[in-house]
């Protein structure tokens, strides 16, 4: 009752939620110049205030970013590739500013994920309808990510992927196949504790070990189909070693999110592992590769950063969206 009356008297006072739009001039593809010019067709001017906020240099979005949270901004949306969207997300937790995208990249993993259109009119009418829900992200040795991250093949393919300097899928799959070809699994001791709390330990060999807390690692490339933002728990997968004459067939199942029915993956939902590796080497985090101990921990933050969703896909808003910090944000704007 609180909540809706908190709602209620911002709308009857007229308080509009403010946006900032960070837009990355070079970042991903398309026309930013046009996306900026179509904003005031998309957003309701009774309803909202916006800026737009151009980056200048690495780092600058995370840094307008923080800049919109002190001033208390509601809306920051990323105009970019995932590694903006990235940026700006990894500065927005554990706030009460929320992210919303227009995706410009090649994968778009996060966006897809909270089933966003792809056009940024699209995403537009999402900003506009402004249904936000509070979300899970992962840590990987303190590291936030939002999508996936891990080791094996896939943290190896996104370092290579990193060092090439060209985008897109075309270039992905080529890197892909040269790095394949020969490619070592590794042995990995896991200890990991479940929803129920217990402990459980595994040692496997795996071609890969991804920690799920969206479904994809982007374009719609489906690791964890079952995975969900808003559970508490992150989908572990894990390849084992397969011959490469099965490489096109696993592909396939990950672009038709049956993966899981793959005899070589196995998956399993926990609240945190720790991943023992024969050596220290690469992981990746939503695609960004770092180098990191032999001793890995990926751990799930519940209901930590908030996002804008498409709520024809995500369902109504949960009960508990709006936080007593948010509460107390609503009543200083009322006055």
């Amino acid at each position: 009752m609180i909540v809706v009356l908190s709602l209620l008297c911002i709308f009857v006072v007229g308080m509009k939620t403010s946006i900032w739009f960070i837009v990355n001039p070079i970042s991903g593809r398309g026309n930013k110049e046009q996306i900026i010019s179509s904003i005031p067709h998309y957003i309701d001017p009774e309803r909202f205030t916006y800026e737009v906020k151009r980056t200048e240099h690495r780092g600058h979005a995370a840094e307008i970013t923080r800049e919109a949270i002190a001033q208390g901004i509601d809306i920051v949306v990323a105009v970019g590739g995932d590694g903006t969207v990235n940026e700006v997300a990894r500065a927005l937790i554990h706030t009460e500013t929320a992210l919303g995208i227009i995706p410009c990249g090649s994968g778009n993993g996060l966006a897809r994920h909270l089933a966003l259109p792809m056009s940024a009119e699209g995403a537009l009418q999402i900003i506009n309808e402004c249904n936000i829900h509070r979300l899970d992200y992962g840590r990987i040795n303190g590291r936030p990510f939002f999508c996936t991250a891990g080791m094996g093949f896939d943290a190896n393919l996104s370092d290579y992927f990193a060092k090439d300097g060209r985008r897109g899928l075309l270039t992905y799959v080529e890197n892909a196949l040269r790095l394949g070809i020969g490619y070592q699994s590794e042995n990995y001791s896991l200890e990991y504790v479940t929803e129920d709390g217990k402990i459980h330990n595994r040692q496997v060999k795996a071609f890969l070990i991804t920690c799920a807390n969206a479904g994809q690692y982007g374009n719609n490339f489906w690791i964890a189909p079952k995975a969900s933002m808003q559970d508490g728990l992150m989908d572990v997968s894990i390849i084992e070693p397969f011959p490469l004459i099965e490489s096109g067939a696993i592909a396939y199942q990950l672009v038709h999110k049956t993966i899981y029915q793959n005899e070589r993956c196995h998956s399993f939902k926990c609240k945190s592992i720790t991943i023992q590796r024969e050596k220290p080497g690469v992981i990746h985090y939503d695609g960004d590769p770092a180098e990191e101990t032999s001793i890995v921990r990926v751990e799930i933050v519940p209901h930590d950063i908030m996002m804008l969703v498409n709520i024809r896909k995500h369902g109504p808003r949960p009960r508990q969206i709006i936080s007593k910090e948010l509460l107390e944000k609503l009543h200083r704007k009322i006055g």
